[in-house]
């Protein structure tokens, strides 16, 4: 059985990327699909923003699985590619009105996995298997960068040393605002203070911190509203992707 279904969206968000898609078919020479630009971009955006599963958006286009994965894998790779870079999200910053940047972590949960991995995924923090994700956010609570995945095991701190976060903002002179899981990541990032007996001063300057810090939580409910992110069963190494292509959607002037 089919059933109709809607996706909360603009139809701005459709047409860019049905326009993105067909450039890139006339790119690579494609003559003929099952599905025109405008149903591929309706079915990506139906995967990403209601997290409908191969298998239903397949009888609810008429196609197989395989080529449903296929469309998908495609955009959101296209998608992906116009996602604003860490370079590019730091010059957006250093121009701006109020040049301060929010630096924080997530974890996008998923499935169990096989051998090794099974480990390497799990987050002691969260008590589940899931991929550690970077962002950097506005004091306006704007998604301005996010990063590729890494195992949910990989700790915040050297997640953002991995990315090379902390030399990017330094470099950029980026004053950057992180919870307690950046401390002692030195460069410009300012993490509030630990420990029981603090001074006065002290809790002063975590209650500015954590103040400020509350537009980082923001920026991350905007990417969770897309329900692909509630638990994610494709590829770990595809969540970084997935991620960046709903930035560049978000971005998207509606």
């Amino acid at each position: 059985m089919t059933y109709p279904g809607t996706v909360r969206l603009s139809r701005a968000h459709l047409t860019h990327l049905a326009s993105l898609l067909t450039v890139h078919r006339k790119a690579i020479g494609c003559r003929w699909r099952r599905l025109s630009p405008g149903r591929q971009a309706l079915l990506v955006l139906a995967h990403l923003r209601n997290g409908d599963t191969y298998a239903r958006l397949a009888a609810g286009f008429g196609i197989g699985v395989a080529t449903v994965f296929r469309y998908i894998g495609e955009a959101v790779d296209l998608l992906a590619t116009h996602a604003p870079t860490l370079t590019a999200a730091l010059w957006q910053l250093a121009w701006s009105d109020r040049p301060l940047a929010i630096l924080d972590g997530t974890l996008i949960p998923i499935d169990r996995l096989g051998g090794d991995n099974n480990r390497r995924y799990y987050s002691g923090k969260h008590h589940k298997h899931g991929v550690n994700l970077q962002a950097l956010i506005n004091a306006a609570g704007d998604l301005l960068w996010i990063s590729d995945g890494l195992p949910g095991s990989v700790h915040d701190l050297k997640a953002a040393r991995t990315h090379g976060i902390i030399k990017a903002t330094a470099s950029a002179e980026i004053h950057t605002l992180g919870d307690k899981g950046y401390q002692g990541a030195g460069g410009t990032i300012a993490t509030p203070f630990k420990g029981r007996n603090l001074t006065d001063g002290q809790r002063h300057v975590n209650s500015l911190i954590n103040r400020r810090r509350g537009a980082g939580e923001r920026g991350f409910a905007t990417l969770k509203t897309w329900r692909i992110f509630t638990k994610v069963r494709c590829c770990p190494h595809r969540i970084g992707p997935m991620a960046q292509a709903v930035l560049a959607l978000e971005n998207v002037q509606c």
